[in-house]
């Protein structure tokens, strides 16, 4: 069978890294296209005839710096792309509001010093390896970000996360004009610092059962959330945001809404004796809730109970119980203990008690064996009798 022969004609006019223009037929169509390059992308576009004396006038035209050829012979000039600062300004409109209210306060702390840094006007398909490093050396020795100290990889890698959020959404989102905000990630494959000895401290039963004896001498709103939070395993933001709506005591449930939850993700869990108890001290507690918060804040209570105060109470419980202070072990060391607690479940069991959605975070940041797990293991061990 023959084949079709395909036409390698092509014109080329101007200087390369200049003006270079290209005029060339389609292998498919024979129909001739036209390529040149703009603010280091390149860019092709049908001319829409066959006429090889017109194509070339048209690339001449082109490279002359007359204008850009549509297929009807119309000239358009090209928008330009957005630049970072206009970038960030789209994302934090569109995208932010969207977020809790503790991400939206990061993400525009993480824009300003973004932007501080490497300029408002920065075309971001310019970002290269060479910026990625500059940010983490400059980063680590604090001479970048809003509290002027030094910072460890941990809060590096938050920012380049962040960062990579950001031009991995621009290069999927286009303009009113069907074209992409950004061509590619500039960024993309390069390798984020990464803790090598994170601090992920898990509470003892020891310290929990020291910080329950302690917690009504507190208030009995740190009582009900250290027990709510051992026993479902959930984060205090989730915690501190249930309302009476979400609970069931008869059906002994709780339903964690999406809006409260870090990974959005809504679901019902059981609950044990104890957090039934704890909620039917919080009725007692407050009986004029209604449908309010399980946790109303002392001053408002139409409002759930702050971030901070809930963090100095668990300070203030931990001086009071006598435990020495120690980095890492605050709220989320209950979480740890949850799931360290029950590691011998199957961990898609495990993942919807606790509200994870990928068993990795599991494994990799909240489970640790203890010294007496270990040592089962160990001699459980199957011997080879010989």
């Amino acid at each position: 069978m023959a084949r079709t022969k395909r036409s390698r004609r092509s014109y080329g006019a101007g200087e390369w890294g200049r003006n270079r223009v290209r005029v060339f037929p389609d292998p498919k169509t024979g129909i001739y296209q036209i390529e040149w390059r703009e603010n280091g992308r390149r860019l092709t576009r049908s001319l829409k005839h066959r006429d090889w004396s017109r194509a070339k006038r048209q690339a001449d035209e082109v490279a002359a710096g007359l204008a850009v050829h549509e297929p009807a012979g119309k000239a358009e000039a090209e928008p330009e792309p957005p630049t970072l600062g206009e970038l960030f300004d789209i994302y934090g409109e569109e995208v932010t509001p969207a977020k809790t209210q503790q991400s939206r306060r990061r993400d525009r702390a993480t824009m300003a010093m973004f932007l501080k840094f490497f300029g408002r006007d920065r075309r971001p398909e310019t970002l290269s390896q060479r910026d990625w490093d500059r940010f983490i050396r400059e980063r680590r020795a604090g001479r970048v970000g809003p509290s002027g100290k030094p910072v460890g990889n941990r809060m590096i890698e938050w920012d380049l996360t962040f960062l990579m959020a950001v031009l991995n959404w621009a290069a999927r989102s286009r303009d009113e004009n069907g074209r992409l905000l950004l061509d590619r990630n500039p960024l993309k494959g390069l390798r984020k610092p990464v803790e090598k000895n994170p601090t992920r401290v898990v509470l003892t039963e020891e310290e929990y059962q020291a910080l329950l004896q302690v917690s009504r001498q507190v208030d009995w709103r740190f009582h009900v959330a250290l027990v709510l939070t051992h026993e479902t395993g959930h984060r205090i933001g989730a915690i501190r945001n249930l309302q009476w709506t979400d609970i069931d005591i008869e059906g002994r449930e709780i339903r964690w809404r999406a809006e409260h939850e870090k990974t959005g993700y809504e679901h019902v869990t059981p609950v044990t004796d104890e957090a039934v108890a704890a909620l039917e001290e919080a009725r007692r507690m407050n009986p004029g809730g209604g449908n309010g918060p399980v946790l109303p804040a002392p001053t408002h209570p139409s409002q759930c109970v702050g971030r901070y105060l809930t963090l100095r109470w668990w300070y203030r419980a931990v001086t009071l119980a006598g435990l020495e202070p120690k980095r890492g072990r605050g709220w989320h060391s209950l979480r740890r203990k949850f799931a360290s607690d029950l590691m011998d479940l199957p961990l898609k069991v495990l993942c919807e008690l606790g509200g994870w959605k990928n068993a990795h975070t599991v494994l990799r940041c909240y489970q640790r064996p203890d010294a007496g797990q270990l040592r089962t293991a160990l001699e459980g061990r199957r011997r080879v009798r010989t």
